[in-house]
């Protein structure tokens, strides 16, 4: 019936299920495993999982895994064993760097080998898309089916869940209305809302932008320190008011205002990453150090949005080569990059040189 969940709804579940720290199923045939966030998981979950015997094993990227010296024999995660007497302590300090450097000394660590490892991958895929820190708890079920029904716990399909999640959400316009802005009072916001059940990203259009030419357009990820309390950490704020301010000087353009807080981890995660940049580690290795790449954002959102409206190229507001390569790759021809340089200061300044030395910015 068209009442059940389709698989996009499913992964909606899923997600809001490991943020509440509740377990889901994913399985492969016969083939199954019981998932929960490392970072949301319980005592009484814990050791509910530990009754239920097997192995149970800690996932964890092998970003995180580089970090915690343990052997990575699945290449992109590795599958640490939880001891007999494992506690919620246990596995959060496995899965948060916050105390390293204070306990640097967390094994010895036994890292599972053999057989697959792909029900766990899509576990940490899952960890991810819910900004929650990627590390999960799984363990091997015999019967996935009956357990997810016995027990209420949602059942994701691995094939149809993997199919999902490599691809980009559709984007779908909710509503658009006139604003005026300081920047210019031609103004005009536009909603867009993805099937997925994530944030809505926005389009902030300023004049009536020819669909014929190249629009001098950005793609901003939200920011919320640097955007709305002007913190001095980053070049985020001064770049959003530039770029709004440069469109209203040439009396057009479109600023793409997508929500991919903390370079696609989230707004807890980056504050995290940000207390490590405190104990003297810099912006590319604290996120290493919580498990996540350099760069965790879909840029090819910004595409959607900017082919929903009707431009098909664009005059790019960036210092950052990865935004082409997206455009160009998804059919968004960039006829020129506009170079974007504000906002340096004393506090970011070796934030932006790791930025241009170790993501390729162009400062």
């Amino acid at each position: 019936m068209s009442l059940s969940p389709d698989i996009v709804e499913v992964l909606a579940r899923a997600r809001a299920d490991l943020r509440m720290g509740l377990g889901v199923v994913i399985a492969d045939g016969t083939a199954g495993v019981l998932a929960l966030a490392a970072e949301t998981l319980s005592p009484a979950r814990l050791a509910d999982v530990l009754a239920l015997g097997g192995e149970p094993v800690l996932a964890v990227t092998a970003r995180r895994a580089a970090t915690l010296k343990a052997r990575p024999y699945d290449g992109d995660l590795a599958r640490i064993v939880l001891p007999s007497d494992a506690s919620v302590a246990w596995v959060a300090a496995i899965a948060d760097p916050a105390d390293d450097l204070r306990a640097p000394m967390k094994g010895p660590l036994v890292a599972a080998r053999g057989g697959g490892a792909h029900l766990h991958r899509l576990g940490l895929t899952l960890a991810k898309s819910a900004r929650i820190l990627p590390a999960v708890v799984v363990l091997d079920l015999p019967a996935p089916q009956r357990f997810a029904t016995e027990h209420g716990l949602t059942y994701v399909d691995a094939t149809s869940a993997a199919a999902v999640l490599e691809t980009a959400s559709p984007l779908h316009p909710v509503v658009s209305a006139r604003v005026p802005l300081e920047a210019s009072e031609a103004g005009r916001v536009h909603v867009f809302r993805p099937e997925d059940g994530g944030e809505e990203h926005y389009a902030i259009e300023i004049g009536k932008p020819a669909r014929d030419a190249p629009v001098l357009a950005r793609l901003h990820s939200a920011c919320f320190t640097g955007d709305l309390l002007g913190s001095l950490k980053c070049d985020c704020g001064p770049q959003l008011r530039a770029a709004l301010a440069q469109m209203g000087a040439e009396g057009a353009g479109v600023l793409l205002y997508l929500n991919q807080e903390g370079r696609g981890i989230g707004l807890a995660n980056k504050m995290r990453a940000y207390s490590l940049q405190d104990q003297g580690f810099d912006t590319v290795e604290a996120n290493h150090r919580l498990g996540f790449e350099d760069d965790e954002r879909d840029f090819r959102l910004g595409s959607d949005i900017l082919k929903r409206m009707g431009f098909r190229a664009v005059r790019l507001l960036t210092n950052n080569p990865a935004k082409i390569a997206m455009m160009e790759k998804t059919g968004i021809s960039v006829a020129e990059r506009v170079p974007l340089k504000v906002g340096e200061n004393a506090h970011n300044r070796a934030y932006l040189a790791t930025k241009a030395r170790k993501s390729g910015h162009l400062l």
